[in-house]
């Protein structure tokens, strides 16, 4: 069984403020007001947040740091309405007619960014950025008027999602789990589970050598959709594997490349607190 005083400890040690507030309101007392108001420190005068990804170091408002505020708030049964609103509406300024929103914004070239995170001269829509500010805005019971052509966007663009880029699989998949339209989600899945390899093992192409997603990326929570799309002695060896990998310190690590010593070290907070929570959903904690 992992240690979870230990990968408490841990986090406090070397985590951000975020994810100690996080650690213990899950873990040790309910606190959504000290989570919360840690989340509102990343807000920007534009209404939107920055400097929440650790991979993405602008404290300028980027879409993936409004992706990363809602799904903080997700644990505390959401915000205050005038910051998520707020957010949306920036959202809504920087999307583009089809309703879907860049991966990135050029205010990032200015700052400190992993290489994937570099912006790009008139950036396309992003199905990976656009499902995840959806699904992430109606797990919070959000409304707004930009949610409509958006959610429209992603259907669309579903049509031509690659299993070889597993990341816009995962939040397209959350989408899924989570959209109204249940009739039409379950079409969606039932051709997804059609393509998937037979060992369930999605192979993220333009990453590391060896880099793959984990199923319990994809079905974070028994009764996700994302469940029915992998052999479930796949999930079950995951979540052995992802109980043993807890390191002496009481933290744990991440396959992707370490492009910069502090965001290693805000990464490794991170992904500590998101296997407590993963092994906690499915009762092996």
């Amino acid at each position: 069984m992992p240690d979870v005083d230990a990968a408490g400890q841990f986090i406090h040690d070397n985590g951000r403020l975020l994810e100690r507030r996080q650690f213990e309101h899950r873990f040790v007392a309910p606190d959504p007001d000290g989570v919360r108001r840690a989340i509102e420190a990343y807000i920007n005068p534009d209404g939107g947040f920055g400097a929440m990804e650790p991979d993405l170091r602008t404290p300028a408002s980027q879409p993936s740091a409004v992706l990363y505020a809602f799904e903080a708030l997700e644990d505390v049964d959401g915000g205050d309405p005038a910051v998520t609103t707020a957010a949306l509406d920036w959202i809504a300024t920087i999307a583009d007619d089809d309703g879907g929103v860049p991966f990135v914004l050029d205010t990032a070239a200015s700052s400190s960014h992993a290489p994937w995170w570099a912006p790009t001269e008139d950036p396309p829509s992003s199905l990976l950025m656009t499902a995840g500010l959806v699904q992430a805005a109606l797990r919070l019971g959000l409304e707004h008027p930009w949610l409509t052509t958006a959610t429209d966007y992603v259907w669309t663009a579903m049509a031509d999602l690659k299993l070889s880029d597993p990341y816009t699989f995962r939040y397209t998949v959350h989408f899924l789990d989570v959209v109204p339209d249940r009739a039409r989600a379950e079409v969606e899945i039932a051709a997804l589970a059609e393509r998937m390899p037979a060992d369930g093992i999605l192979k993220v192409e333009a990453g590391a050598e060896g880099e793959t997603l984990s199923a319990v990326e994809v079905a974070t929570r028994p009764g996700h959709v994302g469940t029915r799309l992998f052999p479930r002695e796949l999930i079950d060896r995951r979540l052995d594997e992802l109980a043993a990998e807890q390191h002496d310190d009481g933290g744990w690590d991440f396959t992707w490349p370490k492009w910069s010593p502090a965001a290693a070290h805000e990464w490794r907070g991170v992904v500590t607190l998101q296997a407590l929570a993963t092994l906690r959903a499915y009762d092996r904690l």
